[in-house]
């Protein structure tokens, strides 16, 4: 199992992104799948989180800014950045809970990041 994000780059304070990330590989199911982020000189810190039924959790500091979503047909899950900050400059990260099976127990994946750098 992979998860491949993309969606990261350069983007003035106030403008937007959005952020991808696709599983693939053997995969029975996906539960929950949620973006984090790491700013420079700081511990990796949760953004935003979706369950298979959309349930969803954002940090403080991106409410109403950011919106998580998915598509399960996909098995990707979005992360719509609008409104963004200095602050928000840091490596996004896609993390996904993945049974490979149904009688195994889901295991916790990581994708490799995608720089998102916003400038004033």
């Amino acid at each position: 199992v992979q998860l491949q994000a993309s969606g990261g780059g350069l983007v003035q304070a106030g403008g937007s992104l959005r952020l991808s990330c696709a599983a693939s590989g053997s995969i029975f199911s996906i539960n929950v799948m949620a973006w984090y982020r790491q700013a420079p000189g700081k511990q990796r810190e949760l953004v935003a989180v979706i369950t298979s039924d959309t349930r969803i959790n954002y940090a403080d500091s991106v409410k109403g800014r950011f919106t998580i979503s998915r598509d399960n047909a996909k098995n990707t899950v979005y992360l719509q950045m609008n409104s963004l900050k200095l602050e928000d400059t840091a490596v996004y990260y896609c993390n996904a809970d993945i049974k490979t099976k149904l009688r195994l127990p889901p295991q916790h994946y990581w994708g490799k990041g995608t720089l998102v750098t916003v400038s004033s």
